[in-house]
Formats: structure tokens, sequence, C-alpha cells
């Protein structure tokens, strides 16, 4: 993982929307929401900084609203409450996330995170294995069952 640049050793992490809904769906069956908790826990106990792209509670939303309707609301106000750092999108942002998704075929909602973690030294932590597979090669990146 990497530091932010200013001198402390707060890794800045970028989980993506398969990370960040581990934390709402916690079952027996959801492989690896340990980690994923791990990776909250130690954001809430000041031992990593958590920066997302401004699409990241659309994209988790969308998905709450269909596999949990019923609790969304009530985990979309928690996550609005952790009030991440948030990367609006830019037009440098959008044309670098749109030259991975030509390259490396794989959706703007995906690549985002990973542009967002580019740019900032920051590292994308992903539950994603198609995506990394398509995209490893370009760094900044880790699968969430090896997040330590």
């Amino acid at each position: 993982m990497t530091a932010t640049g200013d001198n402390m050793a707060t890794p800045l992490i970028v989980p993506d929307a398969s990370v960040i809904l581990k934390w709402a769906f916690q079952s027996p069956d959801e492989q690896d929401s340990d980690k994923a908790l791990e990776l909250l826990g130690r954001w809430l106990g000041g031992n990593c900084s958590i920066i997302l792209p401004s699409l990241w509670l659309y994209e988790c939303g969308n998905v709450l609203g269909l596999k949990a309707p019923d609790s969304a609301a009530e985990i979309m106000d928690i996550f609005i409450g952790y009030r991440f750092d948030e990367v609006p999108i830019s037009p440098a942002i959008a044309s670098a996330t749109l030259k991975i998704m030509r390259d490396c075929k794989v959706t703007f909602y995906d690549a985002v995170y990973h542009v967002v973690a580019m740019n900032r030294g920051a590292t994308l932590v992903t539950a994603d294995a198609a995506y990394y597979r398509k995209t490893g090669q370009l760094g900044n990146m880790i699968m969430l069952d090896d997040f330590v």
C-alpha cells in the first residue's frame, strides 16, 4: 500500500464497490467480508485514509436497491454518514477512465476507481477478480483477499 505523500505512513486506499458492498452484505457466503470489514475498521481507527470517485454512492445505492430493498435506505444513511473524501469526475479522470475501458475491455464504473487510485498514488482494493485479471498490469491495485 502507498503512503499519502505527506510524510505520514497512513496508507491511502480506494476500495471499489465490490469491497464497500461487503460492509452491507455480511453473510457466511460473502467471501472475504472479514477483510472488507477490517479495512473499514482501519479507516474508522485512523490507520488509513479512504478516497473514492464521486459516483461510489450511486453505484452502491443501485446494488443495495436491487439486492436489499428493505434495508437499502438504512445502509445508504450509514454510507453517506461516513463522509469519505470524494474525487469529482474531471475531464482528465474521464479521459483516463475511457482509455482503460477501451484498452482493457472493462466498465467505466470499475475503471474510475482505478484511475483515482493511480492519480492519487493510492492503492485500489478490489474483490472483482475479473477486473483484476484484465487490469492488474496497470498497478496501484490489490485483491481484497491479499489485503493485510
